[in-house]
């Protein structure tokens, strides 16, 4: 008899979090680790944020909740999506989860069939792929182009869409790339969307807020009202308000999706924690400054990095849109010897001589379905960025 259920032959772990693992093990052991492997802000949650979590300790909102999330907390999200993206949501429209990922699980799990095909631009953030496949479905990877931008083009959209397929998975700026769509850029894709009814678009903004002078944020159901019924917005508090631990994600969509999702997390974790959505209200609903003040850490640490990249031996960098990634090439480095010893024959190699020879870690591109690249988070402090690039520059210049 078996002993573990065959969809795990359909998934791997992921590769991001197995990276966290590893660093903190290193560093355990005393190794000096600057890790630009995670996917997070290093700034402090704004204490307004916390002051209103400490309060519904305080207050005694520690209960159950409704599964899919408090009335205040739809309200805000409701009055979030009118302000910021002019797209007006019911409360039966919306729902909270644990986190932005589950909102994506949710969807998937509620309406995906063997055969049901899923578009996923690469590179893709991880965990698409085997969402998909743990719900049942197959993933359609189409692949970009770093001369493109990373980004996928109306052509490419409209060659992958099939009579099976059901979802559109758009994330921008994204992760890994910190890649955007110009307004001309997503009415094309939008465009190609209106003529495949039976489509459906899952946008992912969770780094709407992280974006750059040059680049105007737009959703597709903002882009695109007729999509509006077939496109469901997700979103979440964890980047733009550092606040990833509180696992507060959301969605607004079609009212029969919603009450599907609704249906899916009522059997598995019910409502998020009460104590994170009282703080994620006093997010959407409190002092906004704090965003314009990340948003220029953001963009100094970009330009330290992606200049810093750009000037070392086979290295090349795309300048990012928004996000807190960069994800550069390294063709110019395959086929060469590390001062160690390792061959780098894959952007697994590198990434794997880099942490052991400097003590930079990285994750390799190969994780987000684009090789030879790797991707680097610069949600850390300028010093440890400048010593990180130092590091990655003498590393590249002994490779023979």
């Amino acid at each position: 008899m078996r002993q573990f259920s065959a969809t795990l032959d359909r998934v791997k772990p992921s590769p991001t979090v197995a990276l966290t693992g590893l660093v903190a093990a290193l560093k355990a052991q005393g190794r000096d680790i600057i890790s630009l492997g995670a996917g997070e802000p290093d700034f402090p949650t704004p204490r307004h944020i916390c002051e209103a979590g400490k309060d519904a300790i305080d207050s005694g909102r520690t209960r159950y909740t409704a599964v899919d999330g408090i009335a205040e907390l739809k309200d805000a999200i409701a009055a979030k999506f009118a302000r910021d993206n002019d797209l007006a949501y019911s409360p039966e429209q919306i729902i909270v989860s644990t986190g932005g990922k589950q909102v994506l699980y949710n969807a998937l799990m509620a309406t995906l069939n063997p055969g049901d095909e899923v578009i996923v631009p690469a590179p893709y953030w991880v965990s698409y792929p085997d969402m998909v496949r743990l719900a049942g479905g197959t993933p359609s990877i189409v692949e970009t182009r770093i001369e493109d931008g990373f980004r996928i083009s109306p052509a490419q959209l409209d060659a992958a869409i099939t009579s099976r397929t059901k979802w559109l998975i758009f994330n921008a700026p994204s992760n890994p790339t910190g890649a955007g769509y110009a307004p001309d850029q997503l009415k094309a894709l939008t465009d190609v969307l209106e003529r495949h009814p039976n489509v459906w678009i899952l946008s992912d903004d969770i780094y709407e807020h992280i974006a750059f002078p040059g680049y105007t944020f737009s959703t597709p159901a903002q882009a695109a009202p007729a999509l509006f019924e077939r496109t469901l917005t997700v979103n979440g508090v964890s980047k733009a308000y550092a606040m990833t631990g509180w696992r507060i994600g959301y969605a607004g969509g079609p009212a029969k999706l919603v009450s599907a999702m609704r249906t899916i997390q009522s059997q598995s974790t019910t409502n998020p924690s009460s104590i994170s959505q009282w703080a994620a209200v006093e997010a959407l609903n409190g002092p906004q400054g704090f965003l314009e003040d990340a948003v220029k850490a953001f963009r100094r640490r970009r330009d330290l990095v992606a200049t810093a990249l750009n000037a070392t031996d086979g290295v090349s960098c795309p300048v990012p849109d928004g996000a807190f990634y960069v994800f550069p090439s390294i063709a110019g480095c395959i086929g060469k010897t590390s001062a160690g010893g390792t061959a780098i024959e894959t952007d697994e190699d590198f990434c794997s001589a880099l942490l052991e020879e400097t003590g930079v870690a990285t994750v390799f591109g190969g994780a987000f379905g684009t090789s030879p690249n790797f991707r680097i988070s610069y949600a850390a402090s300028d010093e440890q960025l400048s010593e990180a690039m130092a590091r990655i520059q003498g590393f590249c210049a002994k490779l023979a």
